[in-house]
């Protein structure tokens, strides 16, 4: 946290990790809610890449989110300990109409619990995404999403579609305001292997894209 000088505004920088399967739309809401764009043809990510949204928040406050889009063929691997490094949020995304990429929600939640807490210990928030909801095949069962973000410790839920513009600001308005909640605290996030890495140049981010389906 900065303060501007000769001013009263304080900014924020926070890392934010969009993680889930490949294809479900992590790049696509990232893209409209920095941008306000969308497109069908978007590229596969390749290892990680990530962009910046800026938000003024209040009178008083200036909030920047560096959102990080995690490739989802690096599926709970060994360098998605280096990608979670700093965050103090995340999003896990889902495609309502492939199940199967639900069913790797856990998978990814409890990936995301065993590499990065916050710096009192406490998981950090995760909110959960089902996207595609504009989709006709798309199948919500609210009651059902209810409980499970319950039972696996989300801050909550909402459905959304990158293509027709749904909750994606909404969603994102609200995990920000938890985000400052959390940052309240004064605990900033840290890496729970603390011995990690400098690294090999070969062992950088990669921020290269090559053809596929829209992510």
């Amino acid at each position: 946290m900065n303060e501007i000088p000769g001013d009263n505004v304080q900014q924020h920088l926070y890392k934010i990790l969009v993680i889930g399967d490949y294809a479900v739309g992590k790049t696509s809401i990232i893209k409209r809610y920095c941008t306000g764009q969308f497109s069908p043809n978007y590229k596969l990510t390749i290892g990680v890449d990530f962009a910046v949204k800026e938000i003024e928040w209040d009178k008083n406050t200036s909030v920047s989110l560096q959102l990080w889009d995690i490739a989802g063929h690096e599926r709970f691997g060994t360098m998605t300990r280096v990608y979670y490094k700093y965050a103090i949020a995340a999003i896990i995304v889902f495609d309502l109409t492939r199940q199967t990429t639900f069913e790797a929600v856990t998978k990814w939640r409890d990936d995301i619990n065993s590499k990065v807490v916050l710096g009192n210990q406490e998981p950090i928030p995760v909110l959960l995404l089902a996207n595609k909801c504009d989709i006709k095949d798309a199948n919500i069962d609210k009651e059902m999403l209810d409980n499970f973000v319950k039972e696996h410790n989300f801050i909550g839920w909402y459905p959304t579609s990158a293509q027709s513009d749904i909750n994606i600001n909404e969603a994102m308005l609200f995990l920000t305001g938890k985000v400052l909640d959390v940052a309240k605290t004064n605990q900033p996030p840290k890496q729970i292997d603390n011995s990690l890495l400098n690294l090999k140049e070969n062992e950088k981010p990669n921020n290269a894209k090559q053809q596929g389906g829209c992510c």
